[in-house]
């Protein structure tokens, strides 16, 4: 991997909980790895979301290793721990200036849903300074755009999967099956490890 101004990098930053990650993560990362030529899309796993504490269910070390999973063998797509390592809450301007170097343009990737959320966010007019935001619109999907003025901005539609992980988790803790909503190797380490049931 080469880094640095001679490189040239276009990486995606995908972020999120990914509890648990499903194809409908993977798609998207690899559809706006092709629509806007990126040379990676690193799957950013949240350590601390400090907007959904409480409602986490799996530990970040798990959800890292179920993206590690999920992700294996797909090529320019990468689960990045730096937000599982680092202390405190999980903040987007932070990680993205964590990940800036000379020569390297990020792409923050987010759904219509954490678009309209961005408001909320710390650091918003930070973020916007560090990079180009991608909004992932599926069939619909309302238009979204980050608040105010000045945002780099990118737009790709991709197939719609109405797959989300509160129904994996849901159907995981009733017993029922999640086969083809998520790579068999995340499957059989969600049942490995007892995660999602009932009570964990």
């Amino acid at each position: 991997m080469t880094t640095g101004a001679a490189s040239g990098e276009r990486i995606g930053v995908l972020g999120g909980t990914f509890d648990p990650v499903h194809v409908g993560h993977i798609v998207a990362a690899c559809e706006v790895r092709s629509a806007l030529e990126l040379d990676r899309v690193l799957f950013v796993v949240a350590g601390d979301p400090w907007q959904k504490r409480g409602s986490v269910v799996a530990p970040a070390t798990e959800r890292l290793a179920l993206v590690e999973l999920a992700i294996e063998g797909i090529d320019g797509v990468e689960a990045s721990a730096i937000e599982v390592e680092r202390e405190g809450a999980s903040v987007t301007a932070d990680t993205l200036e964590a990940l800036g170097r000379p020569g390297r343009e990020l792409f923050l990737v987010l759904g219509a849903d954490a678009v309209a959320n961005m408001g909320t966010w710390r650091r918003v007019d930070d973020t916007r300074e560090l990079a180009t935001v991608v909004v992932i619109e599926r069939a619909g999907d309302t238009e979204a755009a980050p608040p105010g003025r000045g945002w780099r901005l990118e737009r790709v539609a991709i197939p719609r999967l109405d797959i989300s992980s509160t129904d994996l988790r849901g159907r995981l803790s009733e017993g029922r099956s999640i086969d083809g909503m998520v790579p068999p190797a995340v499957v059989r380490r969600i049942r490995s490890r007892g995660l999602y049931t009932s009570g964990r």
